[in-house]
């Protein structure tokens, strides 16, 4: 109920009702108003600023929903990452190590994929700079895993073909044990025994009897058998396959010929001193992908411990060769 408001009127001596007018009302209706809404900003302010509005609270709930489903897919992004290396390790230094073949490139397994533009689309958003490195390290992942089936499909024709590599492979020697003298020279710098000087020896030397066998190390074709070669005298060489040559010089008779099929353990020639050489024996090399290599490494079919420990003794002593 409204107040009713009374005016003293000097003229009259009474105190009169006071009537508002239209303004007057307006005026005051206006002023309740507006200080009404200033009271309601101000308490919805402070309540604001303590509380949550529901809106908020829906956005801020959902915001660490996806927060946390970022964090999951980051952690297991990097556990399979952590599987993938240590599957390509095993691949480069196991699985292709037995096999011989050359590790595969980092760069391949660590190149990117598409063009600058790639990601654009996902741009635009609060979230782009996440999603857009989610997506990248799961396409990373992506080429990483193709790069390696592809290898693994590869190990797999090499281990189709063991048998026949590890049958091509030089793995005895060339004279039997019971035939050698000694073994007169190995791999390594020697003293040439023309010119009196330190050269590197190819191979290894052999001293045996004139006429004593001589055996292929490994499955593999005849690709020379001849004596048109500077210094070896008659000689064959032997291709093995997977980049490996064999070589057997200074026989005294050749007992195969070019493009002959040959088997570990066949006789292909006897000891003997031709071409430049001081003395009978067989002067016998390993190449791998055309380089000399120690042949020491490949009698593990031939020897004991014990022999393949004198074997390394003797070839390691830094005397003349025989040729």
């Amino acid at each position: 109920m409204s107040k009713i408001k009374f005016k003293y009127n000097p003229d009259t001596l009474n105190y009169e009702k006071v009537e508002l007018g239209t303004r007057d009302r307006i005026k005051k209706a206006l002023l309740f108003l507006g200080t009404g809404l200033f009271f309601a900003a101000l308490l919805l302010g402070i309540v604001y600023s303590f509380y949550e509005s529901p809106k908020e609270k829906m956005l801020r709930e959902d915001n660490e929903k996806l927060m946390g489903q970022y964090q999951e897919l980051t952690d297991r992004l990097d556990r399979l990452d952590a599987v993938m290396a240590d599957m390509e390790y095993r691949d480069d230094n196991v699985y292709r190590a037995i096999f011989e073949a050359e590790p595969i490139d980092p760069n391949e397994r660590k190149s990117g994929v598409g063009g600058v533009n790639r990601y654009q689309y996902l741009e635009g958003n609060e979230y782009s700079s996440l999603i857009i490195d989610i997506n990248k390290r799961l396409d990373q992942l992506s080429k990483r895993m193709v790069v390696e089936s592809e290898s693994l499909d590869e190990v797999i024709d090499l281990a189709k073909n063991k048998e026949e590599m590890l049958s091509s492979i030089p793995a005895i020697q060339p004279v039997a044990n019971k035939d050698l003298k000694r073994m007169a020279s190995g791999y390594g710098y020697r003293i040439d025994p023309h010119y009196k000087v330190k050269k590197h020896h190819d191979g290894m030397d052999f001293t045996a009897s004139t006429g004593t066998e001589i055996y292929a190390t490994g499955d593999g074709v005849v690709t020379r058998a001849d004596n048109n070669a500077s210094g070896y005298g008659n000689h064959v060489r032997i291709d093995h396959g997977y980049g490996y040559l064999t070589l057997y010089a200074h026989m005294s008779k050749l007992l195969v010929k070019k493009g002959q099929k040959v088997k570990r353990g066949d006789i292909i020639g006897l000891v003997g001193n031709t071409g430049k050489s001081m003395g009978s024996h067989l002067h016998y090399e390993v190449r791998k992908d055309g380089q000399p290599i120690n042949p020491i490494n490949f009698y593990f079919n031939d020897l004991t411990p014990d022999e393949y420990e004198v074997m390394i003794k003797l070839s390691n002593n830094a005397t003349q060769s025989f040729d």
